[in-house]
Formats: structure tokens, sequence, C-alpha cells
């Protein structure tokens, strides 16, 4: 595994960690910053495309304050480095607390691309976008064995 893999592996943790712990400035840091040339893009499972940090920010600010409790195990991680470009990909298995006042949990899962962009600080992600995954829907439950 090359050093920019594991890299980016690294900051792709720090993401999903940042969203479980509700750290609204270690997400901060691990998002690049807007260029003119380049300005970080958000979609959220079933949400309309965000773009610009400042909208992607405050949509995780939303997220966090009203997300009593989330976990994400990560399934299916793949990571292509494109010189200063690094996509990773992967399954996220998300456990959530059921409605407010209830113990129960619910699950999901979600495919998400996460593409990180090389800046002097390091990988910053700079677009994520996120899919539900319908139940019923997983390849590996519903795979025909071919006849």
């Amino acid at each position: 595994m090359s050093v920019d893999t594991v890299a980016v592996e690294t900051v792709n943790q720090a993401f999903y960690t940042a969203i479980e712990e509700a750290d609204l400035d270690k997400m901060t840091d691990i998002w690049a910053v807007d260029s003119e040339h380049m300005r970080v893009n958000c979609v959220h499972p079933g949400w309309p495309m965000l773009t610009g940090r400042a909208e992607v920010l405050r949509s995780w600010a939303l997220i966090m304050a009203n997300t009593p409790y989330i976990q994400f195990v990560l399934t299916d991680v793949n990571v292509t480095v494109f010189g200063d470009v690094a996509v990773l990909t992967c399954a996220e298995n998300i456990l959530t607390a059921g409605e407010a006042g209830d113990d129960s949990f619910a699950a999901g899962k979600v495919v998400a691309s996460n593409t990180f962009v090389r800046t002097p600080e390091g990988w910053r992600l700079w677009m994520y976008h996120g899919s539900p995954v319908l139940p019923g829907n997983d390849d590996d439950e519903d795979e025909e064995e071919p006849a």
C-alpha cells in the first residue's frame, strides 16, 4: 500500500470519526478550502448537491446537531490515487438512534464516493457523494448463480 493510499484512508477515517463525535472543528479541518478553480461539493443521500465550503459545513453542522447517535462500519473500501487527486469508494454500514425518546436503533447502508485533493496541509476532502442502498438491492445478497 502506498504512502498516499494510507494518508487518504487516514483522512477518510477522520471524516467518519468527526461525524460520529459530532466534531465540527475536525470536520472543518478535513474539507478543502474553496478557490477560484475549485469549490467543494457534497451530496448527502436524498439531498440536492451542495456547493461551496460554507454550505457544505453548514449541512454537517445541521446533521450533527440533529443526530443523537450514529456509527459507521466501512466495508468495500477502495482507494485510487491519480497524482494530486484520490478517490475512495466504500459502503457505509450505518447504525443510528431510533425516534426521539425511543431506545431503538435503525440501520442502513449507503455507498459513498469520497474525492480528496492534495493540498500543502495534506489530503483534504473535495467531494462527498452518498447514495442509499435500498433494502433488497444489495448485490451480495441478491446475486444469482449462473445457470
